[in-house]
């Protein structure tokens, strides 16, 4: 016999065999259960290529695969977890941008083509050529005014930027007092009325609903808007803003006492003077009408006299933004009132 037959032989024993092990492994009744039985949520039962229960999710491809014979029957799951994204090397995992902001006109969810990349040693690096510059800044021109194309937008970019400024508030008040603003202009408020004004109003408001103590006069001083006619248009555009928003908290002079303390440079003992006796006083009826801030200045005034820390009239005056007859009218008040209650001294 011829070594070519030989090999032709030896060749179809193994054509045999193979042909016997791919029927065997296609019969479903004679598979054994396998040892390891992994199971997922929706495959449970077992493979219908080959009969193994070995489920594996591949989160990255979102499949379902079977480890045993690697048939895929199920693709675009779902994940059910964080949307992480790192596009560049390193530990970072934030997410793909800031969260939305009031205080900007766009909330923070326009892009933006930053100036700082088109300019001087930036632009070189980024390998921007003289002309590609020109025209990179005519783009960041035309960007920018496509944005703010419409009156409405205009308006938010220029009372955002007021509240962003100007406000002297945290954070987190400065995005209540955004929402403010668009309230407002969604009510037609800012109609026939100055950015800056209806913008000073809507900070007044967001600071006395958080119980931060803000006279007024320090949101004018701080808007430019100290003139007598513009305090007077700020305080009928409080009142505007206030009923049409709801937003009618009222403001006590116990809220004024730490900030005025601080003011006037007194000890932490004069504080708590000043609160316990205006726990003391504070439910007379005799303080309906009042001033608040002038009702804390005068607190405080006659817990600084008793304490053994006394300021002048015109310094407590100056910080509570009430004149020095208003002043001593209040602690005319003050004594009446204790008086009436059996305390002509404070201890």
């Amino acid at each position: 016999m011829s070594d070519k037959t030989k090999a032709e032989i030896e060749q179809k024993k193994v054509n045999e065999i193979k042909r016997r092990a791919f029927s065997n492994r296609n019969v479903i009744g004679s598979a054994k259960r396998p040892s390891q039985v992994r199971k997922i949520e929706g495959h449970e039962g077992p493979c219908t290529e080959c009969g193994a229960i070995e489920w594996d999710l591949d989160s990255v491809r979102g499949e379902v695969v079977c480890q045993s014979c690697g048939l895929v029957v199920e693709k675009d799951v779902i994940d059910p977890g964080a949307e992480w994204v790192n596009h560049g090397e390193g530990p970072d995992r934030s997410r793909v941008g800031a969260p939305p902001t009031l205080t900007l006109s766009d909330k923070g969810l326009n892009t933006s083509i930053s100036r700082g990349d088109l300019m001087g040693s930036r632009a070189k690096i980024h390998g921007i050529s003289g002309k590609a510059l020109r025209d990179w800044r005519r783009r960041a021109v035309i960007d920018d005014r496509s944005k703010t194309r419409s009156s409405r937008a205009r308006n938010l970019v220029k009372a955002m930027q007021f509240i962003r400024d100007k406000s002297r508030l945290p954070r987190q008040h400065q995005e209540e007092a955004a929402a403010f603003y668009r309230k407002s202009a969604e009510k037609g408020l800012v109609t026939g009325r100055s950015i800056q004004g209806v913008a000073a109003a809507c900070v007044y408001l967001a600071a006395r609903e958080a119980g931060i103590p803000r006279r007024v006069e320090d949101i004018a001083e701080a808007f430019d808007m100290e003139d007598e006619m513009k305090l007077k248009e700020l305080k009928r555009t409080i009142r505007l803003v206030s009923r049409e928003l709801g937003a009618h908290r009222i403001t006590g002079p116990e809220e004024y006492l730490d900030k005025f303390t601080s003011d006037l440079g007194l000890p932490p003992q004069v504080l708590g003077a000043a609160n316990s006796l205006w726990d003391r006083v504070g439910g007379s009826l005799e303080w309906q009408g009042k001033k608040p801030s002038g009702v804390a200045g005068v607190i405080i005034y006659k817990a600084a006299q008793m304490r053994g820390n006394a300021r002048t009239q015109a310094d407590v005056c100056a910080v509570a933004g009430v004149s020095e007859v208003t002043l001593r009218g209040l602690l005319r008040l003050l004594e009446r009132i204790l008086d009436q209650i059996g305390e002509s001294s404070f201890n």
